[in-house]
């Protein structure tokens, strides 16, 4: 029998048919659809991270350009268990003329950025489950790699857990972060100390600066940072951490803004943050913020535990064996010296003596820690519940050292005492600062605390070194500094740049 022969056409209609068949079929599997997405879709901003385990669940977080229509995770071996995220959008971010953006702003303008949240249910065996997250907008469904996640690890499980502060875009951080991942393979959680971003309001600190060593990428593997070394250039990706182990984080001095402006820069709006009353009993409205300081979008940033005091500025949480209480322990960081349009530490600008709505106020703390406080008396209470007194591993965490041989020990933790001069015209002649050794709020109050509940661990940051210290007590002190940036102990070779007073030590703990 003689085959009929076929016209080259025919296969090339098949093969559209089965195409067009496959497509129709995918359009059912998220995934699918977002494997054959347009190339020119808008990418997500950020991989997923997570947050807030719980011994059920765990909080997958991601971040758009675009509001979107949808946006759910899959997660199963599988990938067949589908929820849903909520999605609110980013109410301070902005940019400026000092943004490494590309094209580069002009003047201080807001973007949009849209955060997504899926709470994962129904874990249970404390084994890592594949996870993707997805996120529709018009006809374009776009989705992340597949992660892994799990629920709150349980009592007696093995944990590897990374300790890190102070990240801020420095040129070391995207290595130090891919060191973690090429030596340390998958950790099962993060303890960041403090100042994760420079500028808290710039966006691109966090997500898409040009320089490559944003926040999210150096912990996602997505950083690009450039390092020279004796003619040859590497480049850092950072570490792919947060996708597959949950952040746990406090209160830097970099995470929080001073007062709003529309029109100063985003730098200059940090610097003038103006202290609050100490006996303000009023709820803190967005006015009130607006003229003082606020940490509003680190907070919408991160999904934390809470506390009923302090929300999540300051909380505790059960990690494993690991009772970890988080402080918020900060203070506004004000340059040494006079510079010509920023507040310093010990004295306030001759320019700005009959301009009081102009005076920085010294280096003044944001959430007082000293015995009495709101905060102290929320420590107390939590240093002695079960949680804590039953805990095999007792960590505290906060930023401001307790124990350093770097500079920012100085001056005293303490409450700036302002001296005004006048002439015989009453006219002002200088306003200055001190700050009391004896009152050291960390020194006096808060450390015997700490060491008297049985704490084992103190992790703090802010002076960019690291320092360990044991005490008699053997409370151990662990300073951090991103795993590997130094900016150098002050030594007999190395004196602080500080007053001719005897408050302030040049050199040593």
């Amino acid at each position: 029998m003689q085959s009929r022969k076929q016209e080259p056409w025919f296969g090339i209609i098949v093969c559209l048919i089965i195409l067009v068949i496959a497509r129709f079929f995918c359009l059912s599997d998220p995934a699918a659809i977002a494997t054959n997405m347009p190339l020119n879709s808008p990418p997500l901003l950020t991989d997923p991270f997570l947050q807030l385990p719980t011994a059920n669940s765990v909080n997958v977080v991601w971040f758009t350009e675009f509001e979107g229509d949808r946006h759910w995770t899959l997660v199963g071996e599988k990938l067949d268990q589908k929820f849903s995220a909520t999605t609110t959008k980013l109410s301070r971010v902005r940019e400026d003329e000092n943004s490494n953006l590309e094209p580069q702003p002009q003047q201080l303008e807001a973007r949009d950025v849209w955060r997504h949240e899926a709470i994962v249910t129904g874990l249970e065996s404390g084994d890592k489950v594949p996870y993707q997250v997805f996120s529709t907008t018009g006809k374009e469904t776009i989705s992340s790699k597949v992660f892994s996640l799990r629920n709150l690890p349980s009592q007696n499980s093995n944990l590897k857990i990374l300790l890190t502060s102070d990240h801020q875009l420095m040129p070391m951080t995207a290595a130090n972060m891919q060191k973690v991942s090429e030596t340390m393979g998958q950790v099962d959680g993060v303890f960041f100390a403090g100042d994760l971003v420079n500028f808290p309001d710039r966006a691109s600190e966090w997500f898409d600066d040009n320089l490559g060593g944003a926040f999210f990428p150096n912990l996602q593997g997505k950083a690009s940072y450039q390092l020279e070394k004796e003619g040859k250039t590497e480049v850092y990706r950072g570490g792919e951490i947060i996708q597959n182990a949950p952040l746990f984080s406090c209160l830097g001095n970099h995470e929080v803004m001073g007062r709003h402006s529309e029109n100063k820069t985003i730098r200059r709006q940090f610097y003038d943050a103006f202290p609050r009353d100490p006996n303000q009993t009023k709820p803190i409205t967005n006015d009130i913020k607006n003229q003082s300081f606020n940490t509003d979008t680190y907070e919408e940033i991160f999904s934390l535990p809470q506390s009923k005091s302090g929300g999540k500025q300051y909380y505790a949480t059960t990690f494993g064996d690991v009772r970890l209480v988080v402080l918020y322990v900060t203070c506004i960081w004000r340059f040494p010296e006079l510079t010509l349009d920023l507040p310093a530490r010990y004295q306030e600008n001759p320019d700005d003596f009959e301009q009081p709505e102009k005076w920085g106020n010294g280096q003044h703390i944001f959430e007082s820690i000293r015995q009495g406080s709101k905060q102290y008396q929320w420590l107390e209470s939590e240093l002695k519940s079960d949680d804590w007194q039953n805990a095999k591993y007792k960590v505290v965490m906060f930023h401001h050292p307790p124990h350093t041989l770097g500079g920012n020990i100085v001056p005293p933790y303490t409450d700036p005492v302002q001296t005004i001069e006048r002439d015989a015209n009453q006219q002002i002649t200088n306003v200055t600062y001190e700050y009391p050794k004896a009152k050291d709020y960390i020194v006096s109050d808060l450390v015997p605390l700490l060491e008297s509940a049985g704490t084992q661990l103190v992790l703090y940051g802010h002076s960019h070194l690291w320092n360990r210290f044991q005490s008699e007590t053997k409370t151990h002190f662990l300073e951090t500094s991103n795993v590997g940036n130094s900016y150098g102990a002050h030594t007999a070779d190395n004196p602080r740049e500080v007053p001719d007073n005897p408050n302030y030590a040049t050199v040593g703990n």
